[in-house]
Formats: structure tokens, C-alpha cells, sequence
């Protein structure tokens, strides 16, 4: 049985390191020959992640305007092609407090209009202007909590922000003032995006309990709890709401859709019932995205779904290997795999119309130690961050990378998007370029 524990927690511990990347970094574009296929097939036969481009002849071109409104307002569903086409020049920096763990966190920011919120290491709540100003500055801690560095996750609905924390904390705040409105205590910490509905906000916490709490005074309607594992999730966990309905992933890989007004299960889905118990230790699902009648998702297990939002039943499955949040632009779904391959699929039946390689310019031991962070679609322009500080501007309708932007020498978060601002995480500050 020691044994057993001894296994279990060198496991963890391996699923937890991250590599930092002290390589040079190459912008020249070099010249390699690929191999182009005429057809579009599956190209993830094999249980090992496909290795060469395809289809680098085949150009997209989309119709249609791209979304005008920001990143995140319509980031419950998915919101496709924004867009932005800034040229990159560095603003202005909003700092704060470093955020130690920020290597295992994935932080992120809440717009309120035009003015930025965000959090530091101590669990203060930061709120700036559009001109990296400091408007007012919260906390809401003690000196021991101080200690716990708590990790923060943010919804607002019109005047009130939402906080959900991960060592159990649960309050709300005028977003005006700063005030705070009410304040709550869970039995385990939270670790999941907050999503706000009407007069109801949900969040999940460790125990992989869903919870449907009250705007007004928090107090919890309903709880869901999809099942007891000791397994806790490595990414944080993600919630969608759709026609009354609410879907998500709990750290085991089931994905779940619940009524939102009663908090009845409708359907579940295991996804991970073909990997070994070990591998559970180190899952990583993507966010979920929603496309009418279908749930979109993927993880670093090399599974790409794509289930029924009615029933549950698998429509598709692909091997792409990938726990980033893919985008839907009408039929085509754009996503990256762990390995830097953007890959273009096809949103009926799963087949994988173009892949190229945006990692190329880095030799096999290099890029093995960096991988891909999040992106955006853009109006002609794909924006994608990595692991080693830098920002690659990819071509769509080649699929090539166009420039890369030396952001950090360290890990950053995901691009955001308000208007024609572009904002960038670093561990310490918040990087705004237009």
C-alpha cells in the first residue's frame, strides 16, 4: 500500500512541473519541405500525434464580418472570429503584485466597459482605467489567508463582481465602489470560471461539485455532484450556458449538461474511460464552446470531441492533441495542438482540412520545451502566446506565421481582447497593446 502512495505522488508531482525555455529564439523564417496531401482525411490514425503538415495549398478565406463586441462578453458560448487587427504596439503596463504560482494558474481578467479588474498575490482586486490608472484597490483577507495566496476567479454582472477563490472563499463586491456586498465560506476551494445567469451565478469547487448560488445574497439554490474523486483537475474547469441548459467538465473528464433552473441532470458523458489511471493524474480539458446543437472540446490526452447538446451521443471524435480553447468560425473549428501545430478541422464530421506547423523554426529539444499558451482569431490574423514570452501572429489564410513579439522570457497568459486592445498576463503586470 506505501508503495502504491510512494507511485501516486511522484506522479503528481511530475504532472505538476513545467519546463522553463532558456533558447535562443529564432524569427527568420527557414525554408522546409513538407509533404501536402490533395485530400482531406483523418490524419490522427495512430495513437501517436501526427508529426508533418497537411494541406498547406489549401487557403481560407472567410465571408461574413467577425465579431464587433469584446472577447470575454460573449466568451460564455463561443463568440468565433473578433475583430481585431491591432499592430501590436506596447501601450501601457498595469502592475501588481507577482504572482508566484502564476506557472499553474491561469489568470484571468474581467472588462468593466473600458476599465481592466484583475487580482494579486495577496488576493487584492485591482481595478484600472483604460490608461493603466488605479481606480480603487481591495482586500477582503486576513493575515493568514494573505499567507495561502489565493488564486481568484471572476464573474460581474452589471454593478456586481462575483469572487470565487481557491481557499473556499466565496463573495460579492460593488464594482463601483469596491464595496463588499456579501460574503460566503464552501467546504472546499473553488477551481473553475465563474458563470453568471439572470440572477444566479455557478461555480465548481474541488469535490467536483457544481453549486447555483443568489446574486443577492449568495446564498447556494442547488448543488450537483457528478462524483468523488481524490484526483483534483490540472487546468481549471470550465462551465457554458446554452437555451437554459448548463454544460461542464469535472476532473475525472465527464462532461455534464444540468437544467439551470432546478439543477436536474439532463445527460453525462465519460470521455476518459480509454486512458490509464495514471494519465487521470495529469488531464487537461479544454474549455467548452458551443455551436448550436453541438459541445465542442478537447484535451492533452489526444481526444478532440464533438457530443450532441441535446442528448450527449458523440457526433465525432478526433486525435488532436489539445488543452487549449478551440474557436468555431462557421464550419471551421481552429485549434493548436500541445506540439504547435495549428490545426483547421471540419465541424460536420471531424475531418482535418489543413495543419501547419508554427513550432518549426525550433529544433526537436527546443520545442520540447515550449507549448502553447491560448489564442485568438483575428479579422485576418491569428494570435497565439506560448510558454516562452512570445506572441506569434499566424497567417489564416496560410496557416504561416507572419511575425513573433518578444512579450516575457517567462510563461504569459492567453490574449484578451477589448476593441482594438489586445492584453497579455505577465506575473507581474498586464501587458496592453493596440
Amino acid at each position: 500500500m506505501n508503495k502504491v502512495i510512494i507511485y501516486l505522488f511522484i506522479l503528481l508531482l511530475i504532472a505538476n512541473c513545467s519546463l522553463n525555455s532558456k533558447s535562443k529564439f529564432w524569427t527568420k523564417e527557414s525554408e522546409i519541405k513538407v509533404e501536402v496531401s490533395s485530400k482531406i482525411i483523418d490524419v490522427f490514425k495512430k495513437d501517436k500525434v501526427y508529426k508533418k503538415e497537411l494541406n498547406q495549398d489549401y487557403k481560407i478565406k472567410f465571408s461574413g464580418k467577425p465579431n464587433k463586441n469584446s472577447f470575454l462578453y460573449n466568451f460564455d458560448n463561443n463568440n468565433g472570429r473578433t475583430d481585431y487587427n491591432g499592430n501590436l504596439k506596447k501601450i501601457s503596463r498595469y502592475k501588481f503584485s507577482k504572482i508566484d504560482n502564476f506557472n499553474h494558474t491561469e489568470p484571468e481578467i474581467v472588462f468593466d466597459k473600458t476599465n481592466i479588474i484583475f487580482f494579486d498575490n495577496k488576493g487584492s482586486i485591482l481595478k484600472f482605467d483604460d490608461s493603466s490608472k488605479l481606480i480603487w484597490k481591495k482586500n477582503f483577507y486576513n493575515k493568514s489567508e494573505k499567507k495561502m495566496k489565493p488564486i481568484l476567479y471572476f464573474a460581474n454582472n452589471e454593478e456586481i463582481l462575483i469572487v470565487a477563490d481557491s481557499i473556499a472563499k466565496l463573495y460579492a463586491v460593488n464594482i463601483n465602489s469596491g464595496e463588499l456586498l456579501w460574503e460566503n465560506k464552501n467546504s472546499s476551494p473553488f477551481n473553475s470560471q465563474v458563470k453568471v445567469y439572470k440572477d444566479k451565478f455557478f461555480v465548481i469547487d474541488f469535490d467536483n461539485i457544481l453549486r447555483c448560488y443568489s446574486i443577492e445574497d449568495g446564498r447556494e439554490i442547488w448543488k450537483f455532484k457528478t462524483g468523488k474523486s481524490f484526483i483534483q483537475s490540472q487546468k481549471k474547469l470550465s462551465l457554458l450556458i446554452v437555451d437554459e441548459k448548463i454544460f461542464f467538465n469535472n476532473s475525472l473528464g465527464d462532461i455534464t449538461a444540468i437544467d439551470i433552473e432546478n439543477g436536474s441532470m439532463l445527460w453525462q458523458r465519460p470521455t476518459q474511460a480509454n486512458i490509464g489511471y495514471a494519465d487521470s493524474f495529469s488531464l487537461k480539458t479544454s474549455d467548452l464552446i458551443a455551436s448550436n446543437d453541438l459541445i465542442l472540446f478537447s484535451n492533452n490526452k489526444n481526444n478532440f470531441y464533438s457530443l450532441d447538446a441535446k442528448t450527449g451521443s458523440l457526433n465525432w471524435k478526433q486525435k488532436i492533441n489539445s488543452n487549449l480553447r478551440p474557436t468555431l468560425v462557421g464550419n471551421l473549428i481552429f485549434t493548436i495542438t500541445m506540439e504547435g501545430f495549428l490545426v483547421v478541422v471540419n465541424r460536420k464530421n471531424g475531418s482535418v482540412i489543413r495543419s501547419t506547423d508554427i513550432f518549426k523554426k525550433y529544433d526537436k529539444k527546443k520545442r520540447s520545451k515550449i507549448s502553447p499558451i491560448g489564442f485568438i482569431v483575428g479579422v485576418d490574423k491569428i494570435y497565439l502566446t506560448t510558454s516562452n514570452g512570445r506572441l506569434f501572429v499566424i497567417d489564416i489564410l496560410t496557416g504561416r506565421t507572419l511575425s513573433v513579439l518578444k512579450i516575457d522570457n517567462k510563461k504569459i497568459s492567453r490574449p484578451f481582447v477589448l476593441d482594438q486592445n489586445l492584453f497579455i498576463i505577465e506575473e507581474n503586470s498586464i501587458i496592453k497593446l493596440n
